[in-house]
């Protein structure tokens, strides 16, 4: 999964959200020095990852792209997830997208001197062009994949793969939803038993 679902499925709780969204910086346990919910946050999100990972609905959807994008397709699934997310949000949240996408934004302002190095240097344009919010919108996604493809040297070809998601819409979106509605029960039992 990607940012979007991620934050949300810390469940408002912001230390737990923190961990949650850092954790993809944070290589092995170099991460003693966090405050001790943050670490159960980044625990959180590498446990999610895993029921992600080996959840035969990604798999799926993964699998749908592998012959146009290789081991970078479940990096695109996870795009995608939190297009469908955002697009649907009214179905998950009672709070509003941009009411939610803002909050986490000044999160990140409030708790800034505990972020590793590569968020503090993407967090303004995180921001600025507002990449939560923007993955309801398939210009956002399409600018997300360009981005992601310019990371890679244009080696991942990351960037058609907007038109694979206009050409499989429907499929995709099934299987986040069936997917997202197990991923949620997973998330909540194991933020429980932090």
């Amino acid at each position: 999964m990607n940012f979007l679902a991620h934050i949300y499925l810390s469940f408002d709780d912001d230390d737990i959200t923190l961990g949650n969204f850092i954790a993809d910086s944070i290589r092995g346990n170099k991460f003693g020095h966090l405050p001790a919910r943050v670490q159960k946050g980044i625990l959180l999100h590498r446990e999610i990852d895993t029921f992600t990972d080996t959840h035969p609905i990604p798999k799926e959807s993964s699998k749908r792209l592998h012959q146009n994008y290789s081991h970078y397709s479940r990096v695109i699934v996870d795009i995608y997830y939190d297009h469908f997310l955002a697009k649907n949000w009214k179905r998950y949240s009672d709070t509003p997208l941009s009411l939610f996408v803002e909050r986490f934004y000044d999160l990140l302002e409030e708790r800034y001197e505990i972020l590793p190095e590569g968020i503090k240097r993407m967090m303004p344009y995180m921001i600025s062009d507002n990449w939560i919010y923007n993955y309801s919108k398939m210009e956002g996604i399409a600018k997300v994949l360009n981005g992601m493809n310019r990371r890679t040297r244009n080696r991942s070809k990351m960037n058609f793969a907007i038109l694979d998601l206009e050409e499989h819409y429907e499929i995709f979106e099934k299987e986040f939803t069936d997917f997202f509605e197990e991923l949620m029960v997973f998330s909540k039992q194991k933020y429980n038993s932090l």
